[in-house]
């Protein structure tokens, strides 16, 4: 769609100007232009006193036809064998999406490798009723090229409605790719996802900014409101995709709750042959070497102690190093931290960092900015230990602890034995 002012009836009051919050309007001789930066939200053609301003079919706008598109997919990311943990916590909300959007709704588990048929059984137990596997012996390793064209070329063949990955280095490579050769949007890093039971499709961009105020509550459609955090995190955006399918977003590990699992759960296996040869892919894996950092497991710790800038050095690290160990946890980090110098990138929790929800976490010399908060907040219980009484990170936390860390930490360490002890005790 497009927008079109109707000469004659443009008195040239500027409320248009004032209300597009684009400012994509400007008047020329005492009557209204629309300009390039247009995006058809319709803002300006609802607040037109004068009824100047209406929408017409754009000869450029190439939106689909929605009504082919059905189904919810998660590309349900595996490595050597081994299904990611946020693969099946999409699964679970995928699995919560498609009973709101209907009955006939079905989430589907996409498995892309050579020999991962066994993943199947996994992916129906935690909410999976189809598995669409995509197997070939030039798929065994993730290449960008080789998992792009088929799941591109599985995309345009089933037409699912919308499409899931998680924001891992793979999930943030595919992604746009195959969001671009789909001539379709993707929203990324999101937080949130929801169900949209109405739309106001006249957008002509593919992923829009959306105002709810223009939303017809009678509009059936059903696409879903995609949040993800934008300016540095000091706002949540929530975008749509009206015109164009499938929609797309990728979702950061951590951020959703898997479903209970449940053994023995079946569901329909459909096995895709792609059309893929050497020549496709432009790279080859000579052979894949594991680094130290990728043993810091943040998003499956049960317990995590993490520091920030409050530690004062690098030396700090080594006494929480030492906590962690002690009550099996493991060692996370604020970005202050980080860009200090003081600890490696992969031990970072935040916006820009890892999104975790262990049962605890000890915030030690964290301040609390929101781009932190973002990344721990869904944690079970939260400690925080800061010498700032007024710090941010205490709004948020379960316990606060005011005083100098580097005297806590022993004291906590000390009392974790003792409780540990009576438990012992109380067991016998």
């Amino acid at each position: 769609m497009a927008i079109k002012v109707i000469n004659d009836k443009c008195k040239g009051c500027t409320i248009c100007v004032k209300a597009c919050p684009f400012d994509a309007i400007e008047m020329k001789g005492k009557i209204a232009e629309i300009g390039a930066a247009c995006t058809a939200c319709g803002v300006c053609v609802a607040k037109c006193p004068f009824e100047a301003i209406e929408k017409v079919e754009d000869e450029n706008d190439n939106g689909v036809d929605l009504s082919e598109y059905k189904d919810i997919w998660v590309f349900a990311e595996q490595r050597q064998g081994k299904l990611m943990g946020v693969a099946l916590e999409l699964i679970g909300e995928g699995y919560r999406l498609a009973k709101e959007i209907s009955d006939d709704t079905k989430v589907c588990a996409v498995i892309v490798g050579d020999n991962v048929a066994h993943l199947a059984d996994e992916c129906y137990a935690y909410g999976a009723e189809r598995v669409i596997l995509i197997e070939d012996p030039l798929l065994k390793n993730f290449t960008t090229d080789g998992y792009t064209k088929v799941l591109t070329d599985a995309i345009n063949e089933f037409k699912p409605e919308i499409v899931l990955y998680g924001a891992t280095h793979i999930g943030r490579d595919l992604a746009p790719r195959v969001a671009a050769r789909c001539n379709t949007g993707l929203t990324a890093d999101c937080t949130r996802l929801d169900v949209r039971v109405s739309s106001y499709i006249d957008f002509a961009n593919k992923n829009t900014t959306l105002d709810t105020s223009t939303l017809d509550p009678n509009d059936p459609d059903t696409g879903i409101k995609q949040t993800r955090p934008a300016f540095g995190g000091n706002l949540m955006a929530t975008i749509i995709c009206p015109r164009f399918r499938p929609q797309m977003s990728t979702v950061r590990p951590g951020v959703m709750q898997k479903r209970e699992p449940v053994e023995g759960a079946k569901g329909e296996l459909v096995e895709y042959k792609p059309t893929i040869a050497a020549a496709d892919i432009r790279t080859e894996v000579v052979e894949i070497v594991k680094s130290a950092k990728e043993l810091v497991s943040l998003t499956d710790a049960e317990i995590i102690v993490s520091g920030g800038r409050g530690l004062g050095n690098e030396e700090g690290f080594a006494l929480l190093k030492d906590f962690a160990d002690h009550i099996g946890g493991v060692l996370g980090a604020s970005r202050a931290a980080v860009d200090a110098g003081w600890i490696d990138h992969s031990h970072q929790v935040g916006q820009t960092g890892t999104t975790v929800k262990p049962r605890i976490y000890f915030a030690c010399g964290i301040s609390g900015a929101i781009q932190h908060l973002a990344g721990m907040q869904g944690s079970d219980m939260i400690v925080a230990i800061n010498k700032d009484a007024d710090a941010p990170i205490f709004e948020v936390a379960d316990y606060g602890l005011v005083g100098d860390l580097y005297k806590i930490i022993p004291l906590l360490k000390e009392e974790w034995d003792n409780a540990d002890a009576l438990f012992d005790a109380s067991a016998k």
